[in-house]
């Protein structure tokens, strides 16, 4: 009776417990990260008799977790991915709205600045049409004022999106550390913690979702979690940490740093994965190109309007003075150099000297007295190492790639010089459209007249007509005194065959003609003929010399004693041609153009496209990234919950199996019960 009693116990507690643990499961059905529990039995040692082994019953062997590290591991990289992929889309999402809203982007203001500048050459002596001008200029700094406060705000937001992201990160660490130390004395014993197995599990999840991780389990039931190229985050009880701070060489962005103990590692660019992932390669792939391509668009306009504002003359017969802000002010300057922390005192300044060269890129330079040379720039974009000139004055760097393609700005060093081991970025466009500014508040100061005009000799008894001339200079503006020196000069014509000549004559003191050399211009009659020659100016004390190219046609059939005459025009009342030029600006190839390739380069409207079109690109390809990585994390998340969900209806059926078996093995103890007082009362 004593086996059958002893059989029926053991088959009780083995059955309590298989209701235990189906109940366990049943309560937790909605707890994150909980994996399905069953019992293992086995049968227990069988008792030898003279007719062979008779059974003792059953006993509980383990209870264990419907786990696989494969799937688990599968979610865990998927998570990961998932929220890399939909914090990039959440940021660029913005960036789209913002660049390519009609009543946000800049092609708006832009169209109006043109079309208000093609208004008032139509009628250059209209003082409201030209007020109209200064008024669209006006907004349209003002819009790319307001596009770079936008981008700096994302900027910004970023950089506390990353500080909480790596509270998140380092709050998860030290919790699964706890957890490995605590899993660690539990499974001393041989048996595995399930419920706290889960929870880890559950936190390594989490985690993955702010950072991609790698887990290396360990033989004394710990886990290693290690982020980037194996920087080790948790390790055992002991956790690492993620820190945000801001970056050594430009304060405004943030930089991740691994802190382990008294040592800090920069990983900023090589952790991937999560919501850290995401945010920094949408700051580095997307934001910060953005705001250097808003930036060179506004200093390509800058330049462009000033300088031909520069070769004109306003309605007071003075050389235009600018509309827009000087690009190179010396405070401006000296911001777009940016010093890493740990350096001397130089403080170099970035000067810009071609907008239609610049890049998009920032650069890094570095500076070794004992190297040669002793300054390194590389431009970050590529890591393209830059070919570095000291050009005149001493102390100017001039910065050009390894094809010689000039990039538009130069280094002025200034005193003190850089020491050894100085770093600087290079930011040569970054603050571009938060300088822009108008300045000019005078309608009548709009140089919409060309300086020099042309016409002939009444007393000329041959047909010969000659163009207006249409001039550039290499000072940015003109001078004033140089273009009142020319006052008037002649050119005389003389048949010959096949072609004519003209000569000039009466050049007042300081003028001379530089090109041709000759000073002769070579034209066929009867044909239109395009005149370029040179016209250079020395005067002033000490004496300077400004050279005006100048261009124009002439055509028609001259007869020998002709003459033509070029002089500086009186006021700029009823010329528009310098503002026909102003408006032609419009369709100019003058953003990044290549110097050594004919025909590159884009329109003021087209390159503020290119970089509409890219954003929108990338926003879309985003969107449809997200759409695929939530499908597969979705498909993975169905495998895992496959194994290791809780299903109610399973369980709700192991609830009245087991309690079967109970009732069952309460019967034969029962049974048991009952032969011994049969037995008993035998013996009465």
């Amino acid at each position: 009776m004593a086996d059958l009693l002893n059989i029926g116990l053991s088959g009780l507690r083995v059955s309590q417990s298989q209701l235990t643990v189906t109940g366990h499961n049943i309560a937790n059905v909605n707890t994150p990260g909980f994996t399905r529990q069953s019992a293992a039995q086995a049968t227990t040692l069988p008792q030898f008799s003279g007719s062979g082994y008779i059974g003792s019953g059953v006993s509980l062997t383990d209870i264990r977790r419907s786990y696989s590290e494969f799937l688990t591991a599968q979610l865990r990289n998927t998570t990961s991915l998932s929220s890399d992929v939909d914090a990039y889309k959440s940021q660029i999402d913005q960036l789209d709205s913002l660049l390519s809203g009609t009543t946000t982007g800049i092609s708006p203001s832009l169209k109006s600045f043109f079309a208000a500048m093609q208004t008032a050459a139509e009628d250059p002596a209209n003082i409201p049409a030209r007020q109209l001008v200064l008024s669209e200029a006006e907004g349209l700094a003002r819009r790319f004022n307001t596009i770079y406060d936008r981008l700096a705000a994302q900027n910004e937001s970023l950089n506390k999106q990353l500080s909480s992201v790596t509270d998140q990160v380092n709050r998860l660490a030290g919790s699964i550390a706890s957890l490995n130390d605590a899993i660690a004395v539990a499974s001393a014993n041989g048996k595995e913690p399930n419920d706290l197995m889960d929870a880890r599990e559950e936190a390594i999840r989490q985690l993955s979702t702010y950072v991609g991780v790698s887990v290396v389990p360990q033989s004394d039931g710990t886990q290693s979690i290690f982020v980037g190229t194996g920087q080790p985050l948790v390790v055992g009880s002991t956790a690492n940490r993620l820190e945000a701070v801001p970056g050594k060489g430009d304060p405004t962005r943030f930089e991740l740093e691994f802190v382990s103990g008294d040592s800090r590692q920069g990983v900023t660019t090589l952790l991937s994965g999560g919501e850290l992932g995401g945010l920094v390669r949408y700051r580095e792939e997307t934001l910060d190109a953005s705001l250097n391509s808003v930036g060179r668009l506004a200093l390509a306009i800058t330049e462009q309007v000033n300088t031909q504002l520069g070769q004109g003359l306003d309605l007071k017969g003075q050389v235009g003075t600018a509309l827009f802000g000087d690009y190179n002010d010396p405070a401006l300057a000296a911001l777009r150099v940016k010093a890493f922390s740990g350096n001397s005192n130089a403080q170099p300044a970035l000067n810009i000297t071609n907008t239609s060269l610049l890049s998009t890129s920032d650069y890094q330079m570095e500076y070794d007295a004992t190297a040669t040379p002793p300054y390194r720039v590389r431009r970050l974009s590529d890591n393209q190492d830059m070919v570095v000139t000291d050009s005149t004055p001493s102390g100017t760097l001039t910065i050009k790639d390894s094809a010689g393609r000039d990039q538009g700005f130069q280094i002025a060093l200034g005193t003190p010089p850089p020491t050894t081991g100085d770093k600087f970025i290079l930011q040569p466009t970054r603050s571009g459209a938060l300088d822009m500014k108008a300045v000019l508040d005078q309608a009548d100061q709009l140089a919409f007249a060309a300086p020099l005009h042309s016409e002939a000799n009444l007393q000329n008894k041959g047909t010969g007509a000659i163009g207006q001339p249409s001039i550039s200079n290499v000072l940015k503006p003109m001078s004033q005194a140089h273009l009142a020196a020319i006052s008037s000069i002649t050119l005389n014509y003389t048949a010959g065959s096949p072609s004519g000549t003209l000569s000039f004559s009466g050049l007042p003191a300081g003028v001379t003609i530089s090109q041709p050399a000759s000073g002769t211009l070579n034209v066929t009659p009867g044909q239109t003929n395009e005149l370029s020659y040179t016209v250079s100016v020395t005067t002033g004390t000490p004496p300077t010399t400004q050279s005006f190219e100048i261009k124009q046609s002439f055509s028609g059939r001259a007869e020998t004693g002709d003459s033509f005459s070029l002089a500086v025009s009186a006021n700029g009342v009823s010329d528009n041609r310098n503002a026909l030029k102003l408006a032609d600006l419009q369709t100019k190839a003058a953003v990044g153009v290549d110097a050594l390739v004919n025909g590159t380069g884009s329109s003021f409207t087209d390159g503020y496209g290119d970089l509409v079109e890219r954003v929108g690109t990338l926003t879309a390809q985003a969107r449809v990234d997200s759409e695929a990585s939530a499908a597969i994390l979705k498909q993975a998340t169905d495998n895992r919950d496959s194994l290791s969900a809780v299903s109610l209806d399973e369980e709700a059926g192991n609830l009245i199996k087991f309690e079967q078996y109970y009732n069952a093995s309460s019967q034969v103890i029962q049974v048991a019960r009952s032969l011994f007082d049969t037995l008993m009362n035998t013996f009465r």
